[in-house]
């Protein structure tokens, strides 16, 4: 593996994380999200702030900040520098981290430990100036590397000691956590840090929360010229917001304490991309007809016909590269040296077919299996319980059902197959799927051309909304 490329992505934030090395798939590529440093600041293209609470008080702090990285082999070391003021108040800080990383191939996981390098920070708040005399930090991450998302978590502690000209000395003790995810379509991290400032005003408790968001929302944008050769189509829309809270409880020296909640919000401009327009002829006054068009739009179909055939049979085939395409999951490439065709991994697929790879990257990352130990059946109809397997083991979530032995809540429960249930019991609880009027799952049922669509956007705006709420409003609301 390069480890040049690895580290590159894996700088974007402190809390180092790796994703898989996607190739775009279409003219978007994919989305990270980072917190600055453990400070719990926000930022934009042009801001950060921070709030500092060394002088027994809340003093908001805005300003620059660079971030610098240097890989060697398996090491990364970043570098922060900000420079930040408050009025006649200035703080200088440059800080020096160093990561070291350690893949699990065999696990689909990595892990990494970060400490700092160096250190250097002096912050002036009402003529008393605060040097930072050491700086100790000890900080480990875990990745979940799965085909559509990564899903990390790290745990820090930390130590800082400031001294002033008078020799008065503040010790900060801080720990914390962070949780985020990773994927085409959204990325959010979310990080918790309580600190404990000790001064000769006592002792003072903060507590900071800090989350960004990056998303792409698919919109519909209208074309209103009647003399047109096209109606509307669909834009890519790429959002980032950062949001920021801490809650104290200061000594204010006379035995009583100061206690509030201070909040920071940034946004970045968002970035609006134009998607190709569909022109089916087949899909007007269709119940599914936004649906197939946001996929055609996107590539996910690359149909050169002017009829979708919305209510025929989706096949295996061409269900499963759907799905690759429209969370953009990293395919093989074809070895530029090789004169003759690679054998294909089932006997009824073409490795000339200009998808097949998709296929095979599909296999090798455990998202389909064969219909057989030889036959992939590309063809047949697609069902609901192979289509729900293939999204829940491209989310990688599939371990998430109950000890085996559990009954779905489903009234036909015993016709699942036994290799479909924990997808579909996941999938029911995500909510990709839900029952018929009569509460049957019909796992055996073919899926159309416009179920299979829908479901698919069910699965982006699980990958875009689903997972921004559980990491970032379940995490700082509702806790």
């Amino acid at each position: 593996m390069d480890m040049k490329k690895v580290w590159t992505r894996l700088s974007k934030n402190l809390w180092i994380y790796i994703s898989a090395l996607f190739i775009s798939l279409f003219i978007l590529s994919s989305v990270e999200a980072a917190s600055p440093d453990f400070n719990g600041g926000v930022r934009n293209e042009y801001t950060y702030e921070e709030y500092v609470f060394l002088s027994g008080n809340p003093v908001k702090f805005s300003g620059k900040v660079t971030i610098t990285e240097q890989v060697q082999k398996s090491q990364l070391t970043k570098t922060y520098r900000f420079t930040l003021t408050n009025g006649g108040n200035k703080l200088s800080r440059s800080i020096a981290y160093v990561t070291n990383l350690e893949e699990r191939t065999d696990k689909g996981q990595t892990t990494s430990q970060t400490s700092v390098k160096s250190y250097s920070e002096n912050i002036t708040i009402e003529n008393v100036t605060y040097t930072l005399d050491d700086y100790q930090l000890s900080q480990g991450t875990i990745i979940d590397n799965r085909p559509a998302s990564d899903y990390y978590s790290g745990n820090v502690v930390g130590r800082k000691i400031y001294k002033t000209k008078t020799n008065d000395k503040i010790t900060v003790h801080f720990s914390g956590r962070n949780v985020g995810y990773e994927n085409f379509w959204g990325a959010t991290e979310t990080q918790i840090i309580d600190y404990e400032i000790e001064s000769s005003l006592g002792k003072s408790f903060i507590t900071s929360k800090v989350s960004d968001s990056k998303t792409k929302v698919l919109k519909y944008e209208p074309h209103d010229p009647s003399l047109s050769s096209f109606t509307g189509g669909h834009s890519v829309i790429s959002q980032q917001n950062m949001i920021g809270e801490y809650s104290y409880d200061i000594p204010n020296g006379s035995g009583k304490s100061k206690t509030g909640t201070v909040h920071l919000n940034e946004e970045m401009l968002p970035i609006i991309e134009r998607l190709i327009v569909p022109k089916f002829r087949d899909l007007t006054g269709h119940w599914a007809k936004d649906n197939i068009e946001r996929l055609y739009s996107l590539g996910v179909f690359d149909e050169s016909s002017q009829f979708f055939s919305p209510n025929t049979p989706m096949n295996r085939y061409e269900f499963t590269v759907g799905v690759l395409k429209s969370a953009d999951i990293r395919v093989l490439e074809q070895p530029k040296k090789q004169r003759a065709p690679k054998k294909a991994i089932f006997t009824d697929l073409d490795p000339l077919d200009p998808n097949y790879l998709y296929i095979e990257s599909a296999f090798q990352k455990g998202v389909i299996k064969g219909v057989t130990a030889s036959k992939f059946m590309p063809k047949s109809s697609l069902t609901r319980a192979q289509a729900v397997a293939i999204l829940v083991r491209a989310l990688g979530l599939e371990e998430r059902a109950p000890n085996p032995g559990y009954q779905t809540n489903y009234a036909d429960n015993n016709t699942i197959p036994y290799w479909a249930k924990d997808s579909v019991y996941v999938a029911t609880e995500i909510g990709l799927i839900h029952g018929d009027g009569r509460n049957r799952f019909n796992s055996n049922q073919t899926m159309t051309r416009a179920e299979a669509s829908t479901l698919i956007i069910r699965f982006l705006n699980f990958l875009e909304k689903d997972l921004k709420q559980n990491y970032r409003d379940d995490m700082l609301f509702f806790q």
